[in-house]
């Protein structure tokens, strides 16, 4: 038998193999998906009430809207960047017609992407607002809201 025709199955398994790994389709959502979203929204929600505090990133020291974002993420088990600005340049963009719980919203206060919160489902968000209030949740269908929302990220695989 020739070289050729020895070499010839193992590099076509190989050539296979690669092809098959760049494939552009990833695992459909499993159970581990929707449960990390639901973890993620239930450790946001333990923390309507807490103050907000610039710079906060903790229930002890309260939070900010991005802090917010970051911890409830991190408890979960996943890391995300610290700021509003960073979270919206490294998280993944979403369609804002398939915005999911877990998703992060963005809304532009000052005329820039200033400001982001946790989608909870149901049309309600939760967020640290500003100084002097607390975490708290509001409504997505609330003109003021809905007419600021510039964005929509997720650091969660679809």
């Amino acid at each position: 038998m020739s070289m050729y025709r020895r070499l010839q199955c193992p590099i076509l398994c190989i050539v296979a193999l690669l092809l098959a790994a760049c494939s552009t389709t990833g695992p459909a959502p499993g159970p581990e998906t929707s449960s990390l979203r639901q973890e993620i929204v239930s450790i946001a929600r333990a923390q309507i009430g807490k103050p907000y505090r610039y710079g906060g990133r903790s229930p002890r020291q309260g939070f900010d809207c991005s802090g917010l974002v970051q911890y409830a993420h991190r408890q979960a088990g996943l890391e995300i960047p610290r700021t509003a600005r960073e979270q919206l340049g490294h998280g993944r963009p979403v369609s804002s017609r398939h915005i999911r719980p877990g998703d992060l919203l963005f809304f532009s206060v000052t005329g820039k992407p200033d400001h982001v919160a946790l989608y909870l489902g149901d049309g309600v968000f939760v967020h640290a607002p500003s100084s002097g209030k607390k975490v708290s949740t509001e409504r997505l269908d609330n003109p003021w809201w809905r007419r600021r929302l510039v964005a929509v990220r997720s650091f969660i695989r679809p």
